[in-house]
């Protein structure tokens, strides 16, 4: 069941970090073009900006998901390296379980702004903002994933090689 759920969680952080990638190149597309639009053809584009914007929120929480499977996210790390034994077990359960509370708080709230906000469209693009603010729950939902994954298959490479 644990080997099925970790290939699971392979696949799908791996496919949500191309996203990551590719929404990254695409906001990157979309602000030249924004700048070619503006300063080389004297024609503003009233959609490239809010375009860039919303990829690049998509981007954070999706790159967010890959953040926490490798456990790569800032912390301090005194107190990890002080534990040994049982007392890092206990540590790490205690990170995952407050990282998971509050990753469901961020989902449910979420999504709870997502629906409040589904009748506004976005400037210039005339589609539901829902579309934008969606990426915060999901990204917290496949971060959950993530977490539970990396609490049971930990990746380390980033505290190993601190100094």
């Amino acid at each position: 069941m644990l080997n099925a759920l970790l290939r699971f969680e392979h696949r799908l952080t791996s496919v949500v970090t191309g996203l990551a990638l590719a929404l990254l190149a695409l906001a990157s597309c979309l602000g030249f073009y924004q700048v070619l639009a503006r300063f080389v053809f004297e024609n503003p584009s009233d959609w490239t900006e809010v375009a860039t914007r919303t990829s690049l929120i998509w981007m954070v929480y999706f790159g967010m998901v890959a953040t926490f499977r490798e456990g790569a996210l800032v912390s301090v790390d005194v107190l990890y390296r002080l534990c040994t034994g049982r007392a890092r077990v206990v540590l790490e359960g205690l990170i995952t379980l407050v990282t998971l509370v509050f990753l469901v708080v961020v989902a449910w709230a979420g999504f709870e702004v997502t629906w409040r906000i589904r009748f506004q469209n976005l400037a210039g693009m005339g589609i539901s903002i829902s579309w934008a603010y969606l990426a915060v729950p999901l990204g917290a939902c496949f971060s959950m994933l993530a977490v539970i994954a990396h609490f049971f298959d930990p990746q380390r490479s980033e505290l190993e090689s601190a100094q």
